[in-house]
């Protein structure tokens, strides 16, 4: 196991190990609560992962809302960097050398991956999930920014700037956002679909 998927970093290998991990975890939850069903609120990668856990690994019985904060659900081209690595044939080599090094996670996440060709083919969304996306138009690192909005189904894709205009809170700053946050609660609470956060306490432009 190299240095950097010991536990010191999150998010670098294999997704669908990372899904396992997650199904293990859900049914602690729903084990020492009683639950029926658990909520899963995850950014970044951490949004996108839980796909392949509800559609690949029967936890679409288990989950009741999916909340993505800045999601990397179609991958990202980087700003443009991924297609120009294909423009110059340089992908392959950089794609060789993530697998060799442990860092799988990395390649799947790339706009049109092998991984995101797979989990997508047969949709965005499985019946009985409620799905909340929350995007920001300032994210350079899911690009372009829609590519983390679903469709289908039981599907709430939220811009933030939509909401705030002003609020320049970019995908690393997410998390410290005050609408953001305010729109998780609303998810996983009242569930207001005429919802609109108060514009104040915006993240950093990160």
């Amino acid at each position: 196991m190299n240095h950097l998927s010991a536990g010191r970093v999150g998010g670098l290998t294999d997704i669908g190990d990372s899904a396992r991990q997650l199904g293990a975890f859900v049914d602690k939850v729903l084990a020492a609560t009683g639950a029926k069903k658990a909520d899963i609120v995850g950014h970044s990668q951490g949004g996108m992962m839980p796909h392949y856990y509800l559609k690949r690994l029967g936890g679409a019985a288990k989950v009741r809302t999916l909340v993505g904060i800045a999601p990397s659900n179609h991958g990202t081209t980087l700003d443009g960097l991924l297609t120009l690595g294909k423009q110059m044939n340089a992908l392959g080599f950089v794609n060789n050398l993530l697998d060799t090094t442990g860092l799988t996670g990395l390649k799947q996440q790339e706009a049109e991956s092998d991984f995101q060709k797979e989990l997508w083919k047969d949709g965005d969304t499985v019946p009985g999930v409620r799905y909340v996306v929350i995007g920001t138009r300032q994210d350079t690192v899911v690009t372009p920014y829609t590519n983390g909005f679903l469709h289908g189904g039981d599907v709430t894709d939220i811009t933030l700037q939509e909401q705030c205009p002003d609020d320049k809170t970019g995908h690393a700053g997410l998390f410290l956002d005050g609408p953001t946050l305010q729109n998780v609660v609303n998810a996983l609470g009242p569930n207001d679909p005429h919802f609109t956060p108060e514009c104040r306490d915006y993240g950093p432009a990160l």
